[in-house]
C-alpha cells in the first residue's frame, strides 16, 4: 500500500477559480488533418458561444468558420476522405437520435444526410479508397435493431447495404468497403463473431463469447486475409490478435496480464498494426511497427503528459500529437515525420496555464477481501490535514476514471477538497476477473470498495472522518444514493447527478435500440 502523506498547513490558499473557466467551452479543440494535408480543422465557440467546427489552411492564419449550429453545438466530427468534405454528428434537443452532417469546406453547405425523425444514425468507417462513400448504421426499419446503409456522398442517395439479422450490434467493412464481419448478442447473455467471405454469403460463426467475456472489436488486414481482433476469450484481459482467416490460426499481437489493450494504431493505408497502447496508471504505448518506432520516441519526449496521435495524413508524413497533463490544458502539436519537428498548434484551454492547479496521483489500496483497487488521489492547495473530502464515483459502471485533467476535480480542489476517484470492481480496463467481479454487486460488493476507499483516506491521514462527501454522476449518482441510504453514517452529504434510484425502473424504460443487450 503507498504511502500518502498529507501536503503540510500553509497560510498561502490559492484564490477561488471561476466555474466558468473551468467549465466552460474550450477555446480550440479536437483537431484533424484533412487527408491531404492542406488543412487543419478544430472545434471552438462562435460568438454566441456555440460549439462550431472551424477551418484553417496549415501555415496560415486564415481561420474560418465552417458550421453555424444554433444551439445544441458540435463536438464530434470526422474527415473524410475527400479533402474538402468532412461529417458531423448531431442530435435534436438532447433526444440522442443523432443525424449525419455533411460540410462542404468550400462552399460551407452543411447537408443532412441522415434525415429521418427518430432514427439514430451512427457512422461505420470511411475508407481511402472509397472517398465518395460513407457506411452508416440506421435504425430506420425498426428503432430496435440498426442496418446498414451506404451514402453518395456527390448526391446524398443512401441505400440498404446489409440488413440486420436482428442481433447484431457491430459491423466491421474490409478494405473493400464491403461489410464482412458483425458481432451479434447471443440468448445466453454472450455474443458471436460472425464472418462471411463475401456479402453475397451466408454468415458462419468465428467463435463464441461467454457471458463474462467480452471484445471482438478489430479491423481486416489490407488484402482481407486476416482479422484483427481485440477480446478476453480464453484469457483474464483483452489483448490483439491476428486471425488467419482461410487457416482459422490465431496469433497474438500485444498483451498484458493485468490490463486491458485501450487502443490501437493502424496504418490508414496498409491497414498495418504499428502501435498499441495500455491504460494502466497512466497511458502507455507499445511500439510494433519499426517505421515509427523513432517518432513515438521523439513524441514521447517532447513534453510531460499522456500522448496520442488525434490526427494524421493520408501520406502519413504530418501527425497531430495531443498531450494530457494533470494539472492543466490538453497540448496539441504538429509533428511533421519527414524533418523529425514540431510545432506546438495550441492548448485547448490556455486560460488553464496560469491558474493555481494541482496534480492527480496514482493510489491503490487493499480491498476487505483482498482484491487490490486503484484510483486517483488530488489534494488541495493550502489547508491542514485531515481535510474534508470528496468521494467522486464514476459513472458505467462498466467505464473507468483515468489520469489526466478533469474539472470537477480541480474545481473540489480549488475549495480545498481532498478527492478520491475509486476504479471499483466491475471498472473497465483491469481484466475480466475484476470487471466479472462486480457481477449482482451493485450496492453490495462494488459499494463496499468504495467505503473501504474511505477508510484508506481516512487511515491515511488526509481525511477527516466526519466531514466526507460522495457524489457521482449516471452510476456514480445510484452509488451516491447508496451511500447515503445505507451507509448514512459515513457521508456528511451527497451530490447525485442523473443517478438512476431504481435499476427496475431503469431497465424498463431502455430505448428500442438496447433490446439487443438484454
Amino acid at each position: 500500500m503507498p504511502t500518502i502523506t498529507p501536503q503540510p498547513s500553509t497560510e498561502t490558499v490559492p484564490p477561488l477559480i471561476p466555474r466558468n473557466i473551468l467549465f466552460g467551452n474550450p477555446e480550440r479543440t479536437n483537431p484533424k488533418l484533412s487527408p491531404d494535408g492542406k488543412y487543419l480543422t478544430y472545434i471552438a465557440p462562435d460568438a454566441q458561444n456555440v460549439l462550431q467546427l472551424w477551418l484553417r489552411t496549415i501555415g496560415e492564419t486564415d481561420d474560418r468558420q465552417l458550421t453555424t449550429d444554433k444551439k445544441r453545438g458540435i463536438r464530434v466530427y470526422w474527415w473524410t476522405y475527400s479533402s474538402d468534405r468532412l461529417i458531423y454528428l448531431q442530435d435534436s434537443d438532447g433526444d440522442e437520435n443523432s443525424h449525419i452532417y455533411l460540410v462542404n469546406v468550400q462552399s460551407q453547405l452543411v447537408q443532412d444526410l441522415t434525415p429521418f425523425p427518430g432514427v439514430k444514425a451512427q457512422v461505420v468507417t470511411v475508407e481511402p479508397e472509397f472517398p465518395d462513400q460513407l457506411l452508416v448504421r440506421l435504425n430506420l426499419q425498426d428503432r430496435a435493431k440498426f442496418d446498414i446503409y451506404r451514402i453518395n456522398l456527390n448526391n446524398g442517395a443512401i441505400e440498404l447495404d446489409t440488413e440486420n439479422p436482428g442481433n447484431a450490434t457491430k459491423w466491421i467493412a474490409d478494405a473493400q468497403f464491403q461489410i464482412r464481419a458483425a458481432i451479434a448478442t447471443t440468448p445466453d447473455g454472450g455474443s458471436d463473431l460472425l464472418f462471411r467471405q463475401t456479402p453475397d454469403q451466408p454468415w458462419e460463426k468465428l467463435r463464441h463469447l461467454k457471458p463474462d467475456e467480452e471484445g471482438f472489436s478489430g479491423h481486416f488486414s489490407a488484402d482481407g486475409k486476416t482479422l484483427y481482433i481485440i477480446d478476453n476469450c480464453n484469457a483474464n484481459t483483452k489483448r490483439l490478435t491476428a486471425l488467419d482467416l482461410t487457416a482459422h490460426q490465431e496469433t497474438i499481437i500485444a498483451a498484458d496480464e493485468q490490463y486491458d489493450i485501450n487502443s490501437v494504431f493502424v496504418h490508414q493505408k496498409t491497414r498495418k498494426v504499428q502501435a498499441v497502447a495500455f491504460y494502466k496508471d497512466r497511458l502507455g504505448w507499445q511500439v510494433l511497427d519499426a517505421e515509427v518506432a523513432e517518432d513515438f520516441k521523439i513524441i514521447s519526449q517532447l513534453r510531460r503528459g499522456d500522448y496520442q496521435i488525434a490526427s494524421r495524413n493520408l501520406a502519413d508524413t504530418i501527425w497531430i500529437v495531443a498531450y494530457l497533463t494533470d494539472d492543466g490544458p490538453t497540448y496539441y502539436y504538429l509533428y511533421d515525420r519527414t524533418s523529425k519537428t514540431s510545432t506546438l498548434l495550441f492548448s485547448d484551454r490556455p486560460q488553464l496555464e496560469e491558474l493555481p492547479l494541482v496534480p492527480m496521483k496514482s493510489i491503490f489500496y487493499q480491498a476487505r477481501d483482498g482484491l487490490t483497487i486503484h484510483g486517483y488521489l488530488t489534494l488541495p492547495m493550502g489547508g491542514e490535514a485531515p481535510l474534508a473530502a470528496v468521494l467522486l464515483v464514476h459513472g458505467g459502471p462498466w467505464w473507468r476514471d483515468i489520469w489526466g485533467y478533469n474539472p470537477r476535480v480541480q474545481w473540489l480542489a480549488n475549495r480545498g477538497y481532498a478527492v478520491l476517484q475509486v476504479n471499483f470492481r466491475g471498472s473497465a480496463g483491469y481484466g475480466k476477473d475484476f470487471l466479472n467481479a462486480g457481477n449482482r454487486q451493485w450496492a453490495a460488493a462494488m459499494h463496499e470498495d468504495l467505503i473501504d476507499g474511505v477508510n484508506w483516506l481516512v487511515d491515511c491521514g488526509i481525511a477527516d472522518r466526519r466531514k466526507i462527501a460522495i457524489m457521482g454522476s449516471s452510476y456514480g449518482g445510484y452509488a451516491t444514493l447508496v451511500g447515503l441510504t445505507f451507509t448514512p453514517d459515513v457521508f456528511a452529504c451527497g451530490v447525485d447527478l442523473v443517478g438512476p434510484s431504481s435499476i427496475v425502473t431503469l431497465l424498463q424504460n431502455m430505448p428500442p435500440y438496447w433490446k439487443p443487450f438484454e
